[in-house]
């Protein structure tokens, strides 16, 4: 079953006083092109969020945003650094003794030196927290595969469809292949007996022209690998999974042989055909960029 790589998952849970709400996002790339944004507190987590998006995602530029908010007791407390205050009221009374100053110290003023009181954050259980985070991500991406699998296989019928249609440009340029060397002969056998009028024309040597003739213009190597590309494309979008890449490689390989086959075409019909044949190749080179 094949994914795009455009999709979008969201999760919203509430746990243990915890509410963490994460959404992705993601359209084509090349590589897996992970960026997060989510609050200071869990940058501790990125490098296992970034393993677990692995277990779901393989390609695709995929944004990844996550909320996150402590619904119970504040995590914060109050820390007073009481040598600190006394360092602090120590210089301030030396310093009023130094220059004859009233001695007005409050402790509404000591308070306002820096550090004397300190926020700190309360212990936090870093395996429960990742426990609920990672719930919240795995129902997200879960979200995710499933509108990109629906799009993959919205993909895979186009494709398919395409594939039918360049299957019979091949099949007519098969057929119309031999008809082009039975044209030139007539052509060469009829213009040698208009140049020669009653003498008897050389079979030997009209049989070599057609020969040398048939030889340039065969494209029967290029036709067989072409419908071999295009079989096995059609196998990897029913039987595969992560396959974008081996797509890209066999549509890099028709688009190669219908080059070939137009470089040899003396045939107008031909010429068309393959203009169209690469024409759809293209196509399908457009929309394998969007398989994972």
């Amino acid at each position: 079953m094949i994914k795009s790589m455009t999709g979008f998952g969201r999760s919203e849970i509430t746990v243990h006083d915890r509410k963490f709400t994460v959404e992705l996002k993601s359209v084509n790339h090349r590589y897996l092109d992970v960026n997060i944004r989510m609050p200071k507190a869990l940058n501790f987590f990125d490098a296992a969020i970034r393993q677990e998006l692995k277990n779901y995602i393989s390609r695709g530029k995929v944004d990844v945003f996550i909320s996150y908010e402590n619904l119970g007791e504040t995590t914060q407390t109050v820390r007073y650094n009481k040598e600190l205050a006394a360092e602090y009221l120590k210089y301030l009374r030396e310093m009023a003794a130094d220059f004859g100053l009233e001695d007005d110290i409050r402790v509404s003023t000591l308070s306002k030196y820096p550090d004397v009181f300190e926020m700190e954050e309360s212990e936090i259980d870093e395996d429960e927290l990742w426990k609920d985070l990672k719930t919240a991500i795995d129902e997200a991406c879960e979200v995710f595969v499933k509108t990109r699998t629906a799009e993959g296989e919205r993909l895979k019928s186009d494709l398919i469809e395409k594939l039918d249609k360049m299957l019979g440009l091949v099949e007519f340029i098969e057929e119309r292949s031999p008809k082009i060397i039975e044209e030139y002969r007539g052509k060469i056998d009829s213009r040698v007996r208009e140049i020669l009028g009653d003498t008897s024309v050389d079979e030997g040597r009209l049989l070599t022209e057609v020969t040398i003739f048939a030889d340039k213009i065969c494209v029967d190597e290029e036709i067989v690998r072409l419908k071999s590309h295009i079989e096995a494309v059609k196998k990897e979008l029913l039987e595969g999974d992560s396959i974008g890449r081996k797509l890209d490689f066999l549509a890099q390989e028709l688009n190669r042989e219908a080059n070939t086959i137009l470089s040899k075409s003396t045939d107008l019909e031909i010429a068309n055909c393959g203009i169209e044949l690469k024409t759809e190749i293209e196509k399908v080179r457009e929309q394998i960029q969007n398989v994972e």
